[in-house]
């Protein structure tokens, strides 16, 4: 079971809040991670998985909404970033592992199921946890993030969307792109999260300070660079193997929310992906960036709040059974 109360509010990178979260960590899949828990203990529980290159605070504007409509949230550190156990090497991060690190979590909290959020990679996770092990998974949100069938089917269309994947080839590289994250004080995350915004003010400079502190714990930066390095190795066998990742139906209710001002995903990821997913209802959002939960914090929490609260009870009763 989770644990609370075991480091003093000065380690954290951003302090508890009595009012609305606290710090607990966790135990799932083999390592520790760190997470921030809100709301009553018997509400339904909500996942909320961050991106690259954040943190559980990535989530900071949707915890207190979801806390206060009796949902049990759940926003841990990923495996790697700020609190959470870093891995050694670059198979620890496979996607494989992050899928059975949200499992791991789930049970941790005494839940057979949960409701599965994501954003950027947590979205790449939410994708596959939902696509791998549906019994888990209640309902699916995902913000900004491709469906892994849209995706390797756009880049082999899409000259356009291979420019803007560019970086995902840049971080297989050794020690270079860690180096390239630190320089001149985290610069990356300062023009990332300070101009690749459609609202010059959607991140504080707390924010992003806080941001940095997570990103600077020791062995970060290789840990959150190693997510792209073993999706890259894993996509290459299949590829090799099999002639890509396949179909990959999703079979749980799903929500997709896309800022459609995304400088790395194109807004075509967004459409036609009915061919996969049966139970699917998207919102694009022309104001917003890919970082849209800060772009557009008001919406996306209501959109989110309507979407889990589709249903009453929050279970499915269909008993889709996890893929072997």
């Amino acid at each position: 079971m989770p644990s609370t109360g075991a480091h003093s509010d000065p380690e954290w990178t951003v302090p508890a809040d009595g009012d609305v979260w606290s710090h607990t960590t966790v135990e799932t899949n083999g390592v520790e991670l760190h997470a921030v828990i809100a709301g009553p203990a018997d509400g339904e529980l909500v996942v909320l998985l961050h991106g690259f290159p954040e943190f559980w605070y990535a989530w900071r504007h949707q915890i207190p909404a979801l806390a206060a409509a009796g949902y049990r949230v759940v926003a841990p550190d990923m495996r790697g970033y700020n609190h959470s156990e870093k891995p050694g090497g670059v198979a620890a991060y496979d996607i494989d592992e992050l899928v059975s690190d949200v499992v791991g979590l789930v049970r941790a909290f005494g839940r057979e199921s949960a409701h599965v959020v994501g954003h950027d990679w947590g979205g790449v996770v939410a994708w596959q946890t939902a696509i791998d092990r549906p019994s888990v998974v209640d309902r699916l949100g995902v913000l900004n993030a491709p469906h892994p069938t849209a995706y390797e089917r756009l880049l082999r269309r899409s000259p356009a969307q291979l420019r803007k994947s560019w970086y995902a080839l840049y971080v297989q590289l050794p020690w270079l792109p860690e180096c390239s994250l630190a320089w001149d004080d985290y610069a990356l995350l300062d023009h990332a999260l300070g101009e690749g915004t459609v609202h010059p003010d959607a991140f504080t400079r707390t924010d992003i300070r806080r941001y940095k502190t997570a990103l600077a714990q020791p062995g970060a930066r290789t840990a959150a660079l190693n997510y792209y390095r073993a999706l890259f190795r894993r996509n290459a066998r299949r590829t090799l193997t099999r002639g890509g990742v396949g179909d990959q139906p999703v079979r749980v209710p799903t929500l997709l929310v896309w800022g459609e001002q995304d400088d790395a995903l194109d807004v075509r990821l967004s459409e036609g992906l009915e061919e996969w997913v049966s139970d699917l209802r998207v919102e694009r959002l022309p104001d917003a960036s890919h970082w849209v939960q800060f772009d557009a914090p008001d919406r996306v929490t209501e959109e989110l709040l309507a979407h889990l609260g589709s249903d009453a009870g929050g279970t499915r009763s269909d008993g889709v059974p996890d893929s072997v």
